[in-house]
């Protein structure tokens, strides 16, 4: 444990540290009850496992300061179930497995920069930029005369992804989407 972190230091997205696990502060309320001591209530998540828990603490309490790091990485590739990242400053390799990525998977393109987040040494997560351009691989052709507004349609990303959107996309056509929803957000001149 690298330090402790009092409750009244505590704000969203705080990285703390709680039975020896790591956990991201999602929520908190301090609470000053008429009567006893004042408490803080919090909801966090595991940065391990994302289970989500909503301990309570009392104010003044004293929590872990998690060995955590963010590093800039380039995704390189995919070797079996494993994705590969090289550090962009002294070219390290490490890699994080395709459970621990979940749906970041979807949008990882070759070369792409991300922050990889490491807890005493070992990678236990990546963050996205918030859109990536992917080329569209497959797509059924817009029928002529089909314009119902706001008609969607799925199409097949290059990493494997499949994403509704709107009627005039083509196969070839590269397209801005958000990293945090996965939702189709503009198409992009080539």
């Amino acid at each position: 444990m690298a330090g402790v972190i009092d409750t009244s230091e505590f704000r969203k997205g705080l990285k703390i540290e709680i039975d020896g696990e790591p956990f991201e502060i999602v929520e908190f309320q301090h609470v000053k009850p008429g009567k006893g001591s004042a408490f803080v209530r919090t909801t966090i998540r595991s940065l391990l496992t994302g289970r989500v828990l909503q301990p309570t603490l009392k104010s003044g309490e004293k929590v872990g300061k998690p060995d955590i790091e963010d590093k800039e990485m380039q995704y390189l590739y995919l070797q079996g179930e494993d994705y590969y990242f090289m550090d962009t400053r002294n070219y390290e390799q490490t890699f994080l497995s395709e459970k621990v990525l979940g749906e970041a998977k979807n949008f990882l393109k070759e070369n792409i920069n991300v922050s990889v987040l490491f807890y005493n040494g070992k990678a236990i997560g990546v963050t996205l930029p918030n859109s990536v351009d992917l080329k569209v691989t497959k797509c059924d052709p817009g029928v002529r005369g089909d314009t119902v507004s706001g008609a969607m349609k799925p199409a097949t990303l290059e990493t494997g992804y499949t994403v509704n959107v709107p009627l005039f996309i083509n196969e070839g056509d590269v397209l801005k989407i958000d990293t945090r929803t996965g939702e189709y957000v503009e198409r992009v001149k080539g």
